[in-house]
């Protein structure tokens, strides 16, 4: 049985990925999601490509090229968040996305600013930990069918038979021996012949169980399973002076362990049996070590941290008084993980020196010249985001894979209503989108959401009365929703 514990061999080549598409190709796959912004697309293309560059150097020359992070300036709702997200998934690198207002210094109550190291790192364990399962899956899947044999037919296992045919041993109470009751009965020997017709007939029922299960026979009878409580170590950092989240998280594991790992057992279908099954013996294959190991690389090496709202915490004037002073404080908190320095996790020490980070912000209050020098420094690559028109709109309605048009028609294709949309009715909610955010607040591409959700309301909710139908949305019917927002120069009384 130890041999079978044993975890297959793991193409670990496949949990480092190096992207290598041109930075020409990295704006072609942006363009398939984000509209316009063609400097900023450019900008991180390049970015993303001088982190496959450098890892194809020498490791001498590697440690002396550090990453150029990138400020994004640019209103709400024009594509800073999606880019940096869609890059990421490009290279298939870890990616945490965190907001500049919820730190604080240090001697203040709130989140320390090394927790979105710890974060990302949490973030890449857990994504290595899948890929790592993804490739044990097809290796697990005699495993997860025996367990399930055994299931529908205890005592037909290999183990059980080996435990059957074992000789009993005496029991004994210090040294002396204990008469069991097999020695007060007559001992009987069970014919060889028979032993063997037994195990022939348990060897055949197994079978024939085993291919109804391939065939999809059995999937909703039902089992017993044992479902076990994880039981992982507390963190050594509750000792170690760290933060708050890992004395709340270290806590809460030592009150799990404490309660101790009992299983229980749980009646499910062979189908959900399976799944289980599938997991349990997954994680007694992945090697936790090994997937940290792989993890902390893939982290120090292809990490990005998107930090939004970092205008929030930058100083006014250059003049720090009352609450400001706590908004300098954050920035020069924030600053040595940006500049590289070593980070305490429950995965082991991460070193943020080639992590990559990408700052946003609005700063329609204050100026990218109001944080700090030694922060402005460590960003120097800047892009100025452009607020989006009404083509801008238009394009956003129809053309990305994920475009609003598309998922609002395949979201109600599931009632069994088709919707059409007239070219008129796209330049209309392009144009009204232009509007209500030029006269009110400028939110960018989300009030596109606000004014489909707005037309479509009355559809949506008696979706189910139409089955079989087709809806057709002209500039007719888009007035006709919107008539109080059109009639009504004081737009921003409205909800859109």
């Amino acid at each position: 049985m130890e041999n079978e514990t044993k975890s297959p061999k793991i193409d670990e080549s496949k949990l480092l990925p190096v992207l290598d598409l041109t930075p020409k190709q990295i704006v072609e796959k942006l363009d398939t999601y984000i509209i316009g912004q063609k400097n900023a697309k450019r900008c991180v293309a390049v970015a993303l490509r001088n982190r496959t560059r450098r890892l194809r150097l020498d490791a001498d020359i590697q440690d002396e090229i550090a990453p150029k992070n990138i400020l994004m300036i640019g209103p709400t709702g024009v594509g800073k968040t999606e880019i940096a997200r869609r890059l990421a998934k490009l290279c298939n690198a870890p990616f945490l996305k965190v907001e500049a207002t919820k730190y604080t210094e240090v001697g203040y109550v709130g989140r320390d600013v090394e927790s979105m190291v710890r974060d990302l790192m949490a973030v890449g364990y857990n994504d290595v930990k899948r890929e790592m399962q993804e490739q044990l899956k097809e290796s697990c899947k005699p495993r997860v069918e025996e367990d399930l044999l055994d299931l529908l037919l205890p005592g037909s296992g290999k183990k059980a038979k080996k435990e059957k045919n074992a000789p009993a041993l005496p029991m004994s109470i210090f040294g002396m021996s204990v008469p069991s009751e097999n020695d007060n009965a007559e001992k009987k020997e069970i014919p060889q012949e028979e032993k063997e017709a037994d195990c022939e007939q348990l060897k055949s029922t197994r079978e024939k169980f085993r291919q109804m299960l391939r065939d999809g026979v059995l999937e909703e009878r039902e089992v017993e399973v044992s479902v076990e409580r994880s039981n992982r170590m507390p963190s050594m950092q509750i000792i170690a002076g760290g933060s708050m989240d890992d004395l709340e998280s270290g806590m809460q594991d030592i009150a799990n362990m404490l309660s101790g790992g009992r299983s229980h057992k749980k009646t499910v279908t062979v189908k959900e049996a399976r799944q289980i099954l599938l997991e349990k013996n997954l994680e007694k294959m992945t090697d936790p070590d090994k997937v940290a190991d792989i993890a902390k690389k893939r982290v120090e090496q292809m990490g990005i941290i998107f930090i939004d709202e970092i205008d929030k915490i930058a100083v006014r004037g250059g003049q720090s008084s009352g609450r400001d002073v706590s908004r300098e404080g954050v920035q020069r908190d924030i600053l040595p993980i940006v500049e590289g320095s070593n980070v305490n996790t429950r995965y082991g020490v991460v070193d943020t020196t080639h992590i990559l980070f990408v700052a946003a912000g609005a700063f329609s209050v204050a100026a990218p010249s109001d944080l700090i020098p030694e922060l402005q420094g460590r960003f120097p690559l800047r892009v100025q985001l452009d607020s989006l028109n009404a083509q801008d709109f238009k394009r956003i309605l129809i053309e990305p894979k994920n475009a609003l048009i598309k998922q609002y028609k395949s979201l109600l294709a599931t009632e069994g209503v088709t919707l059409e949309f007239t070219d008129d009715a796209i330049d209309r909610l392009s144009y009204l989108a232009e509007e209500v955010n030029r006269k009110s607040e400028n939110i960018g591409a989300r009030r596109l959401q606000t004014i489909m959700e707005t037309v479509l309301e009355d559809i949506s909710f008696s979706a189910d009365e139409h089955s079989g139908e087709t809806i057709s949305i002209t500039k007719d019917f888009v007035d006709e929703k919107l008539k109080d927002v059109i009639e009504d120069q004081d737009i921003s009384r409205y909800i859109l």
